[in-house]
């Protein structure tokens, strides 16, 4: 444990007086005009492309991944990385062929579609595990870990820190919403692109000798050569964790559409775009910052395997390689890292607040509804509704601070079991919305069917691979659970095509249009697509 300086203290304390004040004064309202609901759960479908794509990575950028791709490289290295050049090309796939239904069909969250799309019972059923899975898992993850790393690197008490952590976030974006968080996001990616960069640089230095990062680098590569395998052989410790060519064309595929393309806290800053030409051009740019996200976080991990071999635990790897850092640098990092609890909390509680009040709130009210431009308008309940909205922020809030450390702090094994069961959703998520978007004859008890196999099928096969009822060469492609996951999915999908073809829904459950949709895109963004394209040819081909 270290603590900071006073002059590290002192940009930190700047970096937290300015982000606040920044996020009241991006959400302003004009005189005369109170916050509606497009304006706090949509940003007044004002968003450009710079902020949606900036708001897309703070999102999904926290204390976790930081500290978790660090540990990750130190341990079996650059191969994990995988889950951040393949979340590019989703991104492009998510822009090109998603974006553009649902924002044609006016959605602004994830279980209106499936209202729009299958019935009434599904999406409550969503409604519900959306909300308690971003409470006590992505909430609760992020406070314990990210209170873990201000006491590791700040000194500060860990209880503290997970008040003070939570209370922030809370706070900076109660009043503006979505508008307050998306606004400030590029402020805090800028952060932890150099709070990275300035790791990166400093430990490829120093393994250089101080002759630069590119002989830093040279020396890295020869030096622990097993370490720059991108496509892990089955012989390899970790290839149950990522289980060789399945990252370019298996599992990670359905984590991936389902993260990216159908989970509220990230899909909803593009539902707040301008216009479709917007959240287009800002997935293209969150798809060149997931490129970059390896630099500065997965090879700082690797360096410290020069640099502090023998690390009981990879975890240790980034808060040991901030160490390196002198005065007033390491305020700039600790403020990155502080930037990335704060940005991804505080999306996650809009969300939160978003699903509830919009989804369960006001149609469990019975309150008439409209869509306007792509938002909920309920007629004259704007100012209630966003009360409500905020009330849910800080009461999510608080629930996840208590059940923090029960979940965290005492049973590891409770949590692992809780992050594991809302992986068991992926594939049945994953095949709901594509049979959704693209499959005309998809029913509602055919997607609920789909949900269902997912989670019975996947834990079966959680507690009983390795089987003795099965061949050796079933047994070992199903161990690993990305492989798992791609089973579970093609075996969701047939059920569900299937019961979709006998159980036919009520003739108008299906209200998504696609009069007027096109998957036509600008020249522009092709342009930045086949980049995204070419540049993960070379590095797969360089690190094969």
């Amino acid at each position: 444990m270290t603590s900071l300086s006073q002059i590290d203290l002192i940009v930190v304390i700047v970096y937290a007086i300015g982000i606040f004040g920044l996020a009241q004064w991006v959400s302003r309202e004009k005189a005369g005009h109170e916050k509606d609901t497009s304006d706090y759960f949509l940003a007044s479908k004002s968003l450009p492309w710079w902020a949606i794509g900036a708001s897309l990575i703070a999102a999904n950028i926290s204390a976790e991944q930081i500290v978790g791709m660090s540990g990750s490289g130190y341990k079996l290295g650059l191969a994990v990385a995988s889950y951040e050049w393949m979340s590019a090309l989703t991104l492009l796939i998510v822009g090109k062929y998603f974006l553009p239904i649902f924002l044609k069909n006016k959605i602004y969250t994830m279980p209106q579609f499936l209202e729009q799309r299958y019935g009434r019972v599904l999406p409550v059923i969503m409604a519900v595990f959306w909300l308690a899975l971003y409470v006590f898992v992505n909430l609760t993850s992020i406070l314990w870990l990210g209170s873990i790393a201000v006491h590791q690197v700040a000194g500060v008490n860990q209880n503290a820190a997970l008040i003070g952590l939570g209370a922030f976030a809370l706070l900076y974006q109660l009043y503006g919403g979505l508008k307050a968080v998306a606004l400030t996001d590029i402020v805090q990616v800028t952060l932890l692109v150099l709070g990275g960069l300035v790791i990166s640089y400093l430990t490829l230095d120093q393994i250089g000798g101080g002759q630069g990062v590119i002989a830093g680098f040279d020396v890295l590569t020869q030096r622990v050569p097993g370490h720059f395998n991108m496509i892990l052989e089955p012989n390899h410790p970790f290839y149950k964790d990522l289980p060789g060519i399945a990252v370019l064309v298996g599992g990670m595929w359905i984590a991936n559409l389902s993260y990216w393309g159908f989970n509220q806290y990230i899909i909803q800053r593009a539902l707040a775009a301008k216009n479709i030409g917007e959240a287009q051009k800002g997935v293209a740019f969150a798809a060149y910052l997931k490129l970059l996200m390896p630099l500065l976080f997965v090879l700082p991990g690797i360096a410290a395997v020069i640099l502090a071999p023998g690390l009981a635990v990879g975890d240790e790897a980034y808060p040991t390689m901030m160490k390196l850092l002198p005065t007033g640098l390491l305020g700039l990092v600790f403020a990155a890292l502080v930037a990335a609890i704060v940005a991804s909390m505080a999306s996650k509680i809009n969300s939160i607040a978003t699903i509830f009040t919009l989804d369960l709130y006001a149609k469990g009210r019975g309150m008439s509804t409209r869509a306007e431009d792509g938002v909920a308008v309920v007629e004259g309940q704007e100012k209630h509704l966003v009360l409500v909205g905020r009330l849910v922020a800080a009461l999510a809030v608080v629930i996840a601070l208590i059940a923090t450390r029960p979940l965290l702090g005492n049973s590891d094994q409770a949590f692992q079991f809780i992050q594991e069961f809302s992986g068991f959703f992926t594939p049945g998520i994953t095949v709901i919305f594509l049979l959704g978007l693209f499959w005309k004859p998809a029913t509602e008890a055919g997607a609920i069917v789909a949900a269902v196999t997912s989670v019975l099928l996947s834990y079966i096969l959680k507690m009983s691979i390795p089987s003795a009822m099965l061949p050796d060469a079933l047994n070992a492609y199903l161990f690993p659970f990305m492989n798992r996951m791609m089973f579970v999915f093609v075996v969701s999908l047939f059920l569900a095509m299937v019961v979709s073809l006998l159980v036919r829904g009520r003739g108008d459950a299906n209200r998504v249009t696609m009069e007027g949709v096109t998957f036509r895109t600008t020249t522009a963004f092709n342009v930045a697509g086949l980049g995204v394209i070419l540049i993960l040819i070379a590095l797969y081909a360089t690190w094969w």
